[in-house]
């Protein structure tokens, strides 16, 4: 098993080297950064910081996701667990996620940010992220019939197996990624975990705006729309095979 850490950036200057040296790099078999057309010195930090740093047009979240798992992928990795540029997550539950990926083998594994609310807004989380989470995460819930707290986490884990099935789709370049792979790995019957993670909001990070609930509102439901269009055809094409 090769677990590959994935850096995201996007003009992550003034955040990169402190996220660089919270990451327990003895853990992982590699890091490497995927940075979404940084006009800043991140390239520059990466490299003084000995992290390998590859760069492509800027696309956006889920455009430099695809390109950083591609890549990872393509160097030989097995796993990749997703690492934020500007430091967010907490990374002290590195073991647990080593640990679930080798026992439970699950091609994608879930932060979840709620497992203690008092402890989430503590940390900083915004109020319009907390409640739009909460709503967005429990319609997810119910559309994909799928008993996880947190849909929309930036903490996540994902297998070689998880990322040959996902790159045969035409996949959104945005935010909305973050939910769709989760409804496409629902859709062919992926195994999916979840594990808590904690989320720093507090001094300078990359939040996403309120008008991104509304937004990611219509792209949940056109996606669950999807799933369930999709799902019931899968069910009859075997019910009548």
């Amino acid at each position: 098993m090769k677990i590959f850490g994935v850096i995201l950036t996007f003009n992550c200057e003034n955040l990169i080297e402190k996220t660089i040296k919270e990451i327990p790099q003895n853990k992982f078999h590699k890091i490497i950064c995927s940075d979404d057309g940084s006009t800043d010195n991140t390239k520059k930090k990466c490299l003084e910081n000995k992290i390998d740093f590859f760069s492509h047009e800027h696309s956006g979240y889920g455009g430099n996701l695809i390109f950083g798992l591609k890549k990872a992928f393509e160097m030989g990795a097995t796993h990749v667990v997703e690492i934020h540029g500007d430091g967010q997550y907490d990374l002290k539950n590195i073991d647990e996620f080593f640990e679930k990926l080798k026992i439970e083998e699950p091609d994608l594994i879930l932060g979840n940010r709620f497992y203690d609310y008092k402890k989430t807004l503590e940390n900083g989380m915004p109020l319009h992220i907390f409640v739009g989470n909460i709503v967005l995460s429990f319609i997810a819930r119910k559309g994909l019939s799928l008993d996880l707290t947190d849909l929309f986490p930036g903490q996540r884990a994902y297998s070689n197996n998880f990322y040959e099935i996902i790159k045969l789709f035409n996949l959104p370049q945005g935010y909305q990624l973050s939910f769709e792979i989760i409804m496409l790995s629902k859709l062919h019957n992926l195994k999916i975990s979840s594990i808590n993670c904690d989320c720093n909001y507090k001094g300078e990070k990359k939040t996403a705006p309120l008008v991104y609930v509304f937004s990611c509102l219509f792209h949940l439901i056109s996606s669950i729309f999807f799933y369930r269009f999709n799902k019931q055809k899968i069910y009859n094409r075997k019910k009548f095979k």
